[in-house]
C-alpha cells in the first residue's frame, strides 16, 4: 500500500511537472511572437521615418511632400508604380538614365532607401489636372488612343492604358502627369538625351513637336 502511494505521488509530481514545463514553453513562444511582431513594426516605422526624412530634405523641393510637383517640368511621383519608381532611381543612380540633378541625388541612396522611396511616393495620392485644348476629339486624344497611321506611331494606350494607368513592373501611370514634363520627355527620347527606354526613342523619333504637345497636353487631363 505504502509502494503505490509513493507512485500516485510520483506520477502526480511528474504530471505536474510536464504540465508546468508545457506552460513555460507556450509562454516563451507567446514571448517570441510579440517579440517578432514588435521587431516587425519597429522596423515598418524606421522605414516610414527613414523615407520621410529623405523626401523632407532631398525630394520635397523640386517634388514636394506628396509628390504632387507644383514645378510643371519636374514629374508628378505621387500614386507612380513603385516598380517604375525604383527603376528609375536605380538608373539614375547607375548612370543609365542621364540627370546630372537627379543623378547626383541618386548617389547618395542606399538600395533600401530606394524601395523605400519607391513605396512611400507609390502610397500617396496623385492630383489630377486638365488638358488645355486636347479633350475629346482632339489630336492628342487620336494620337493618345489610335496612334498615327501615316508614321506607324502606335497608340499610347496600347502600354500606358485607356485611362493612363500604365501596367506594374512594364509601364508608367502617365494620367495626370504634367504635360511640360511628358513633352520634354518625348523630346529627350528623340534627341537621344534619354535612352533608357528604346521602344519610346523609336516613336519620339517619329513624331513632331506639335504631335508631342498635343498628346501630352490630353495626357495631363487623362484620368
Amino acid at each position: 500500500m505504502q509502494f503505490r502511494h509513493l507512485m500516485k505521488l510520483n506520477l502526480a509530481g511528474l504530471m505536474l511537472s510536464v504540465v508546468f514545463s508545457v506552460s513555460v514553453q507556450a509562454a516563451v513562444d507567446a514571448s517570441a511572437k510579440k517579440a517578432d511582431v514588435k521587431a516587425v513594426v519597429a522596423d515598418k516605422v524606421v522605414e516610414k521615418n527613414s523615407a520621410e526624412k529623405i523626401v523632407n530634405t532631398v525630394c520635397a523641393a523640386c517634388h514636394t511632400p506628396d509628390g504632387n510637383s507644383v514645378i510643371t517640368l519636374n514629374p508628378k511621383l505621387a500614386g507612380q508604380h513603385p516598380e517604375y519608381l525604383e527603376k528609375q532611381l536605380t538608373e539614375f543612380k547607375s548612370g543609365k538614365r542621364a540627370n546630372a540633378v537627379m543623378s547626383g541625388m541618386a548617389s547618395t541612396l542606399s538600395d533600401d532607401d530606394i524601395k523605400s522611396l519607391a513605396a512611400y511616393f507609390s502610397s500617396k495620392k496623385l492630383t489630377l489636372g486638365q488638358a488645355k485644348t486636347n479633350g475629346a476629339g482632339s489630336l492628342g486624344e487620336k494620337i493618345y488612343r489610335g496612334g498615327i497611321a501615316a508614321t506607324n506611331v502606335p497608340a499610347c494606350a496600347a502600354c500606358h492604358g485607356a485611362t493612363g494607368a500604365g501596367l506594374p513592373k512594364q509601364f508608367p501611370r502617365m494620367g495626370g502627369q504634367h504635360a511640360d514634363y511628358v513633352q520634354a520627355q518625348l523630346k529627350n527620347f528623340r534627341t537621344g538625351e534619354r535612352t533608357n527606354a528604346p521602344m519610346m526613342m523609336a516613336i519620339a523619333t517619329k513624331m513632331t513637336d506639335a504631335e508631342m504637345a498635343a498628346v501630352a497636353d490630353y495626357i495631363q487631363g487623362l484620368r
